[in-house]
């Protein structure tokens, strides 16, 4: 099989093309979602620059070829991007959305060389999740953008709600089957005794079925802390197991809970992939769960 490949994305996302455009080719936006360090020239031919601890590889200066290599205003951009020695493009196509403040941006990264990755396909599709979540988040003036540090040896996510109702009605909601439907949208099983859990999760990734979510308790503290294992939500089965820790806070003499998630032990910074997102989404989801059923 050829090293070389291209891989195309499309996202939804909640403004339209014009304010997207400017998200894409303004070098202070760039540097607010996308990277440390960003210079741009909005013009074919000119400046498309990025570097730093947030760009894959955490290049230290910018490429030659970090040049724009298509433009048409607030429908195409393509530049030049050499990603640790290999040469790649990519373009960005934009497309009205279904309502006025809405519009999808297709992404089309032409990859022309071997990787430094055991699965650079999977390596550049989580690249793009990072990216277009922190995009969409900025586009909302959210506060879940997180820029990634390619240079960390101890990649993780982290996210972080206080919720209205006590301790024990929280953690109720991370162990207890009918609770987990409602804010998991699974067919959860647990037994504590044994250590098991599964929040009963299934799909297919790739021709595989892949039974998604934690298969593991791992550690647990009553109204306080519960730990499990996480494998790859691919279904790679050489893929090492990440980590899931929940930390319940006290607040308020116990009326309310401060409540974080850290997703940690990835193998390399990128397996982070949208996973900022999928908790911050669920968190909104336990915290209306929790609040129920107190």
């Amino acid at each position: 099989m050829s090293p070389s490949f291209e891989h195309e994305f499309t996202f939804k996302l909640p403004a339209p093309p014009e304010r997207v455009f400017r998200a894409l080719t303004d070098a202070a936006e760039l540097r607010h979602w996308f990277s440390a360090h960003a210079e741009v020239e909005p013009r074919l031919g000119g400046t498309y620059r990025f570097w730093g601890k947030a760009t894959l590889g955490a290049p230290g200066e910018p490429t030659r070829d970090q040049v724009v290599t298509t433009l048409e205003p607030g429908r195409r951009l393509g530049f030049g991007w050499t990603i640790q020695g290999v040469p790649t493009e990519v373009t960005y196509t934009l497309q009205p959305g279904e309502g006025p403040d809405t519009c999808s941006l297709e992404i089309l990264h032409a990859v022309r060389g071997q990787l430094p990755y055991r699965r650079p396909r999977h390596v550049i599709d989580d690249l793009w999740r990072i990216h277009t979540g922190n995009l969409k988040d900025h586009l909302r003036e959210g506060t879940q953008i997180t820029l990634p540090d390619f240079t960390s040896g101890a990649p993780e996510v982290r996210a972080s709600i206080e919720i209205a109702a006590p301790p024990a009605k929280v953690y109720r909601a991370l162990l207890v089957p009918e609770l987990m439907n409602r804010w998991l949208f699974g067919a959860a099983r647990v037994d504590v005794d044994r250590g098991e859990i599964s929040y009963g999760w299934s799909y297919t990734c790739e021709g595989r079925t892949v039974a998604g979510g934690p298969t593991r308790i791992l550690e647990k503290v009553e109204n306080e802390r519960l730990v499990t294992d996480w494998p790859d939500w691919r279904g790679e089965p050489d893929k090492p197991m990440s980590r899931v820790t929940w930390l319940l806070e006290s607040l308020e003499e116990g009326r309310r809970t401060r409540v974080t998630v850290i997703h940690d032990r990835f193998e390399l910074p990128v397996d982070r992939s949208d996973y900022l997102q999928g908790w911050a989404g669920f968190l909104g989801m336990l915290a209306k769960v929790a609040t129920d059923a107190s």
